[in-house]
């Protein structure tokens, strides 16, 4: 049997992540960081031998050893790791977009917050090495495919967004990131998926956004494939969005 850590799993695209690995036949550890949201404890109950919660909280690197431990303890390694948790990064989430009829650089001293900005790029960045670090020695034996779901608002050349500085800044350090891991670790057999879902129907703004375009469901069948299918060639580290269409960096 096949195992995969996905974090941020406890809804949005990594609870259904979590049920499409699953329903092939996976072992799924969760990474948990709300333990009150019960999604995760009704698709226990549809696969209990499967399915296996873990705290884990990616802006905490002895959260990460923990959950790296706990996994070694149940099932020695892991196949594949799905770096799925990350944050707005939006101090007040219900204040998504500038307001075009006032000017734009004045409002920046409201929009930008430290504070927002550093949780951002601790959770969206820096996590994803914080899990890497951990889970490594529990992939050096197994499959070593390493997936990471990142967004458009990560690119440098193709982001037309005038708006969430802290997200987009840090996800185009997470794609960098990506990339530094991709010289690094090829060479010792890992290979690397960089996903853009779309815009989901999720909570990330602090209550379920119903003008996006996609559920995360059908997101989540297009990231299985990706993140399971066999490349030509792995030395190129692409940004696949979810109709396989690729993004420059």
């Amino acid at each position: 049997m096949k195992n995969v850590l996905i974090t941020g799993a406890d809804r949005g695209l990594g609870y259904a992540l979590c049920e499409g690995f699953l329903s092939i036949g996976w072992r799924v550890f969760a990474g948990r960081f709300m333990p009150e949201w019960t999604q995760l404890e009704e698709l226990g109950r549809r696969f209990p031998e499967r399915l296996i919660p873990i705290p884990l909280d990616v802006g905490d690197s002895r959260s990460a050893g923990r959950a790296a431990a706990g996994i070694a303890g149940t099932a020695g390694g892991i196949d594949l790791l799905v770096q799925n948790a990350g944050i707005t990064g939006i101090a007040d989430p219900q204040r998504e977009i500038l307001n075009p009829e006032k000017d734009y650089l004045l409002q920046l001293d409201g929009l930008i917050q430290e504070s927002s900005l550093t949780h951002a790029f601790d959770i969206n960045a820096l996590g994803a090495l914080r899990v890497v670090r951990a889970m490594k020695p529990l992939m050096d034996a197994g499959m070593k495919r390493l997936c990471f779901v990142s967004s458009e608002a990560g690119s440098i050349a193709a982001s037309t967004r005038r708006d969430y500085f802290a997200y987009t800044m840090s996800k185009a350090a997470l794609n960098a990131a990506v990339r530094r891991m991709h010289r690094e670790l090829s060479p010792q057999g890992y290979t690397f998926r960089l996903y853009h879902p779309g815009w989901l129907r999720t909570y990330m703004s602090g209550k379920k956004n119903l003008q996006a375009a996609l559920e995360p469901e059908e997101s989540a069948k297009a990231a299985l494939r990706l993140f399971l299918e066999e490349k030509d060639s792995e030395r190129v580290l692409e940004l696949t969005d979810n109709q396989g269409a690729v993004w420059p960096f």
